[in-house]
């Protein structure tokens, strides 16, 4: 092969080559491909409300409602008698809210410095009613059936608030010359148990272990709806309970605490406690 040739040849290869390369260079490079990222986990605080019994329904619907616009929040209850749950404030229980059935333990820790005053705010008001069980042996059919013999009346202790509101109507009643003095002095003799949370009251009476109680208009729970018949008793000689909210002082989650309370007021949080059979304000 002559030299002209093999010259020839290598540049031709050489040219190849080089095309080769241009070529390569100006394809676009394969992807990688693209990566899931990971989700950052939100960090959950939990937020513990000390609320009182006659609460238990409705806040437990407000729970989802306020845990579902506060990404990590996670609510922990204690239900239990107001007088109850103030002991275990003073008494240094941990708690961040406070929701009271009435405001006279409210302003017993507001006065010791165990809430954050300008926080407490009332939320809603509520009223009482007489429930007797479905079958109804006793035939209590209104306030003064109460009063016949041997009915057996089941009423809250009287530092509870519902047993509170009780006296105060059954006071009243006495003083109503439709009733009078011995009308109270009668049921009185017919009650036969005192309860510490107006929930056991409606236990009692739905489970047939009493013939009537004094409970809140709002305190019959979906599972006892079809055991139980209401008395209304005439706002005349009824009483308005008062609940009070608020934060309670020693809380680290000040703002998580008021979100709560803000809920709570908010037209989400009435539409719930309404059909709870509350007056939300």
């Amino acid at each position: 092969m002559s030299d002209k040739k093999r010259v020839s040849i290598v540049v031709l290869t050489s040219i190849v080559l080089i095309s080769a390369l241009i070529v390569a260079g100006c394809a676009s490079p394969t992807p990688a491909p693209a990566s899931t990222p990971t989700p950052t986990p939100v960090p959950q605080t939990d937020l513990t409300v000390f609320a009182a019994a006659s609460l238990t329904s409705a806040f437990n619907e407000i729970k989802p409602a306020f845990e579902a616009v506060q990404p990590g929040a996670s609510v922990v209850y204690n239900f239990d008698g107001s007088q109850a749950l103030r002991t275990q404030i003073e008494q240094g229980a941990s708690a961040d809210v406070f929701a009271s059935a009435s405001a006279s333990h409210m302003n017993a820790l507001k006065n010791q410095g165990l809430m954050n005053n300008a926080s407490v705010v009332t939320f809603t008001n509520n009223k009482l009613a007489v429930i007797v069980p479905k079958d109804n042996p006793a035939q209590v059919n209104n306030l003064a059936d109460l009063a016949k013999p041997g009915v057996k009346i089941v009423i809250g202790t009287k530092d509870v608030p519902v047993g509170s509101y009780t006296l105060q109507i059954l006071d009243k009643m006495a003083n109503d010359t439709a009733y009078g003095s011995a009308y109270r002095t009668a049921v009185m003799a017919n009650v036969v148990s005192q309860e510490t949370t107006v929930n056991y009251v409606v236990s009692k009476v739905a489970l047939g272990e009493a013939d009537a109680g004094f409970v809140y208009v709002s305190d019959v729970p979906a599972e006892y709806r079809d055991k139980v018949t209401t008395i209304a008793i005439p706002d005349s000689l009824n009483v308005i309970a008062v609940y009070p909210i608020g934060i309670v002082g020693e809380t680290k989650g000040q703002a998580l605490a008021q979100a709560y309370i803000d809920f709570v007021r908010s037209d989400a949080g009435k539409a719930i406690l309404t059909k709870n059979g509350f007056s939300p304000v």
